[in-house]
């Protein structure tokens, strides 16, 4: 499958209700993370809830019930709070990248300074762990984002949006070697959307539209694979284009 247009991937999620640490949520919360270079779209399916954001606005939490869209683009730190069976459909832009680690969990300051300690903070347990093994260590993900996230929080409270760019300076160090990667997936399989669009609009101009003649039409079911644990939630995934 060529994925979805324009190069946006989609996933169905239904956020956790394991109860926080701060009490935020009736049911739960989800871990506090920011896209490196993707932007995200939340479409309320069921429930209600809300997503947090910090940015450049400063803190926010923006109500989500059935039918809510909201948006957040990189650099933005969100988390979603489940007030009840809360289920949203995830929409990703830069099909590929969110799917190759394009996020950073909040973990405190020292945490993000070392990438060995991050990485095993971050990594969930491979083949052959339960499924408890698994929500376990989901949830010592989740705990520890929101420590660093309280940090942040009063931090942005004090000193306003400036206090976010030690997260964005600690991202941009994590995220850097993979690079290269991330560039040769997005121009691979994103990039082409863009090109092909200026190729029809450009035949227009002229008055010749051959891509119409090229038209194509694809359908993919949802990966069989039990939901796996994300950064908010446990995830139901579509294959991409990668």
């Amino acid at each position: 499958m060529s994925g979805l247009p324009g190069g946006v991937s989609v996933s169905h999620l239904r956020v956790y209700d394991w109860p926080a640490s701060d009490g935020v949520g009736r049911a739960g919360s989800g871990s506090p993370h920011l896209h490196v270079v993707s932007s995200e779209a939340y479409v309320v399916l069921a429930g209600t809830g809300s997503v947090h954001t910090l940015g450049p606005s400063g803190f926010a939490a923006h109500p989500l019930r059935p039918g809510s869209i909201v948006t957040f683009g990189p650099g933005v730190v969100h988390r979603a709070v489940n007030d009840g069976d809360l289920e949203v459909l995830v929409l990703m832009s830069n099909a590929g990248l969110p799917e190759a680690g394009d996020a950073v969990l909040t973990f405190p300051a020292a945490v993000l300074a070392d990438p060995a300690a991050y990485r095993e903070a971050a990594t969930l347990p491979g083949v052959g762990a339960s499924d408890d093994e698994i929500a376990a260590a989901a949830r010592r993900r989740r705990d520890l984002a929101l420590e660093g996230y309280a940090e942040l929080r009063a931090a942005v409270h004090r000193l306003g949006p400036a206090a976010l760019a030690s997260l964005h300076e600690a991202a941009t160090r994590l995220a850097r070697p993979f690079a290269p990667r991330w560039q040769e997936t997005w121009t691979r399989t994103v990039y082409p959307e863009s090109e092909s669009t200026a190729a029809a609009l450009e035949g227009l101009f002229r008055g010749v539209a051959p891509h119409l003649a090229r038209g194509t039409v694809s359908g993919v079911d949802a990966d069989p694979a039990p939901r796996r644990y994300g950064m908010c939630g446990r995830l139901q995934t579509w294959p991409t284009s990668t």
